[in-house]
């Protein structure tokens, strides 16, 4: 019965998808050149970074102003998923929704707590980067509009694919000579395939195949941000070849609480090389922006979100009905919280409405852990000569629960120590930003 359930109950990701990103008209904006623009996913996250405030502004007011004319049914929408996350939790006699998804990674419930528990220790520490952020951009109040734009000058940011190919290769020198020559054997045995071309699919991303080597695709434009993208990506390859060359097939593959940490390890390893040395101030601040810009989406916010859902499926199990009103509330409190300096206003409190990973219950936390489990291990890497255990993650694969190699590794994320070194590195990086930018 169970089983023949599972299609009914996820009618209502099914539908979100549809309203979201088919039927829903979401307006039109008139851009910086004073022409008259559709709005689109796509084209708000162009918007939302626009050095014009105005444009911003209206971007912003006008993406929520859709989903505010479809409130009612975008939560009637979340709430049949948060109900059935509680029915499926009870039919398998979990304590929760919360025990039930994390239960397959063999993740203990205080791990997704502590997490939480740790970010809320170090959100002084987020207030006092968007104070450096509205002092520089020197607004009366800082927006929720106003969170992306870039808040340093525009440096030469010109990168060609051979540059960009030496930048990874130095950058990750740490990791040893046979990292280096799975490095060689990448660029040269066509493992990536690298620009733009007619029909092909857009982003980047790496498809392990076993057996044989991964091969990773990119649309790279020349540019610093598409060097990272090739160094990500990279990790995800070399993550990938080693599980394969060290594990059998039921073990190579690798579970997803583990999948953006030797990818975000390399990032971190890119960012700290491109500091060393680096005596332009406008350069340096260019970098660390772009590293805490990282933390602050991928840990501050997905932790937020992980903390909204927790709260959310709390509210069903406990029978407090999950009407637009109290979710909304209950998201102005949270966004008061994490974004205390600034203006959280009656649009951000819809934002809940549009995440479509809400419709994947508990996944988001692994976002917050991975980059945090990342940081620490590129810091020991560098700081503590641990190369040997990193490559002895990269090798287990799928062959324990991702919490005992990371363990193993030197991240336990059933502590909130570790949690906390990392957070600790974002504090250094917002106390130097906030020297530079004076």
């Amino acid at each position: 019965l169970l089983a023949m359930a599972q299609e009914p109950l996820s009618g209502a990701d099914n539908i979100f998808t549809m309203l979201t990103d088919v039927d829903l008209d979401y307006g039109t904006v008139v851009n910086e050149n004073g022409e008259e623009v559709k709005l689109t996913h796509g084209s708000y996250n162009m918007f939302i970074v626009s050095p014009d405030r105005r444009v911003r502004k209206d971007a912003y007011e006008t993406f929520y102003k859709a989903y505010r004319g479809m409130k009612n049914t975008l939560n009637a929408t979340y709430a049949t998923s948060v109900k059935g996350d509680v029915f499926q939790a009870r039919a398998h006699k979990f304590e929760g929704a919360l025990e039930a998804a994390l239960h397959n990674n063999g993740v203990p419930v205080a791990v997704y707590e502590q997490l939480i528990e740790a970010v809320h220790e170090m959100l002084p520490v987020l207030k006092k980067y968007l104070a450096i952020r509205k002092r520089v951009m020197g607004v009366d109040q800082l927006e929720m509009y106003d969170l992306y734009v870039p808040i340093t000058p525009e440096v030469d940011d010109d990168m060609p694919y051979e540059a960009a190919k030496a930048l990874v290769k130095e950058a990750l020198k740490p990791l040893g000579a046979e990292y280096q020559a799975l490095l060689d054997k990448a660029y040269s045995e066509g493992w990536i395939d690298v620009y733009e071309t007619p029909g092909k699919t857009s982003g980047a991303f790496c498809a392990e195949t076993y057996g044989t080597h991964p091969y990773v695709l990119l649309n790279f434009q020349g540019k610093t941000d598409d060097a990272f993208t090739l160094g990500h990506e990279l990790g995800h390859a070399m993550h990938s070849h080693y599980s394969g060359e060290a594990q059998p097939f039921e073990t190579s593959h690798y579970r997803i609480l583990a999948a953006e940490v030797a990818s975000t390890v390399n990032e971190t390893l890119m960012t700290h090389h491109l500091l060393k040395g680096e005596t332009d101030r406008v350069k340096r601040a260019y970098y660390i922006t772009q590293f805490l810009e990282s933390f602050r989406t991928t840990c501050f916010r997905q932790t937020m979100f992980a903390e909204f859902e927790m709260k959310a499926h709390r509210m069903a199990e406990s029978g407090e009905p999950l009407t637009v009103d109290s979710l909304s509330a209950m998201y102005r409190e949270l966004n008061e919280l994490y974004y205390e300096g600034a203006h959280v206003d009656d649009n951000i409190v819809l934002e809940w409405m549009r995440i479509p990973h809400f419709y994947n219950a508990f996944y988001v936390y692994q976002y917050a852990t991975g980059l945090c489990s990342a940081v620490k291990l590129a810091d020991d890497i560098l700081h503590a000569g641990t190369v040997e255990r990193y490559i002895n993650f990269l090798k287990s694969g799928g062959s324990d629960y991702p919490i005992e190699e990371l363990k193993a590794a030197g991240v336990d994320l059933t502590k909130k120590e570790s949690i906390l070194a990392s957070l600790g590195v974002f504090a250094q990086y917002v106390d130097e930003l906030d020297a530079l930018m004076q």
